[in-house]
């Protein structure tokens, strides 16, 4: 089974990322997976999305596309060479045509799929269709405006973002840390940021909130793997701050975190923006690597 999986496995091209961090792992690449008990012998070939609908926001930084897991399954009687054809109505764009691997019965590829939404995209909903030559799985995209979005409370989700440099030796782009993804494992491949200056300090980052609204809650999180854990590789002190009327204002303080979130509470206060100011990160060699910030 293991010669089996490391035969399936797509080879990645590893490049020295932002403090010599490689990604974890990129998410265009392919994963292949064994699922026990699933038919075989059917002879079809089997379409799957990680979802059963896509929100695609209006208005959000073209570098933190809407993301949908998609993959196939082969239930057929002997391995094969399978494609699936992914298409997506006019005017959004996906970011692959195809999803295309060697698969033995019983056998799932996986592979992350963009979703753009050009700027005067009308709000509605669009077709997505992953295509196999028995089968087509229909996933509906819907098109809202950021606040049409459910939030679960959280302010800064797909609020514009800025920040005080931004590292450009892979995908770091500030958004991410307003796209909702909390996890690390698309590290250096669009979810999370690394801001461009080792060992300088401070780094900030900063979440428009769209408007004036009570926030009494920031949550911070940062680089934590298991092969990047945030002991070592997150970032260790930093300040919250609140804009109101105009002006910053610190309204709470992390000193020597070691874990991959910190949650921040305080009185609250009436601010149109978010900010982290970062003073320091774990280990030497170092940088600000922050994967998402939420508001409440």
């Amino acid at each position: 089974m293991r010669i089996l999986a490391a035969a399936l496995a797509v080879a990645i091209t590893v490049t020295t990322t932002a403090g010599g961090l490689d990604p974890e792992p990129p998410p265009q690449s392919l994963s292949v997976k064994v699922r026990p008990g699933t038919s075989k012998g059917s002879g079809r070939l089997v379409p799957i999305a990680g979802a059963d609908r896509l929100v695609a926001p209006l208005g959000v930084d073209p570098a933190c596309p809407a993301k949908l897991e998609i993959g196939m399954r082969s239930d057929a009687k002997k391995p094969s060479y399978a494609t699936m054809q992914v298409e997506i109505d006019a005017p959004l764009t996906a970011s692959r045509p195809m999803l295309t691997s060697y698969l033995p019965p019983g056998y799932e590829v996986g592979a992350k799929l963009l979703v753009a939404v050009p700027p005067g995209t009308a709000q509605g909903t669009y077709g997505l269709r992953l295509r196999t030559p028995s089968t087509t799985l229909k996933v509906p995209v819907e098109v809202v405006p950021v606040d049409g979005l459910d939030n679960g409370g959280n302010l800064a989700l797909r609020r514009p973002v800025t920040a005080s440099s931004q590292h450009t030796n892979a995908n770091y782009p500030p958004c991410s840390v307003a796209d909702g993804d909390r996890s690390s494992n698309g590290w250096a491949g669009g979810n999370g940021w690394n801001d461009a200056t080792a060992r300088a300090w401070p780094d900030t980052v900063a979440v428009a909130l769209g408007s004036a609204r009570p926030v009494s809650r920031v949550e911070v999180y940062t680089l934590d793997t298991e092969r990047y854990p945030a002991s070592r590789y997150g970032v260790r002190d930093w300040d919250v701050q609140a804009q109101v009327g105009g002006q910053w204002q610190t309204v709470a303080q992390v000193r020597g975190n070691t874990a991959g979130n910190a949650r921040s509470e305080f009185t609250p206060v009436t601010a149109d923006a978010v900010r982290v100011v970062v003073l320091a990160s774990n280990g030497a060699n170092d940088y600000t690597r922050i994967i998402e910030i939420e508001a409440y």
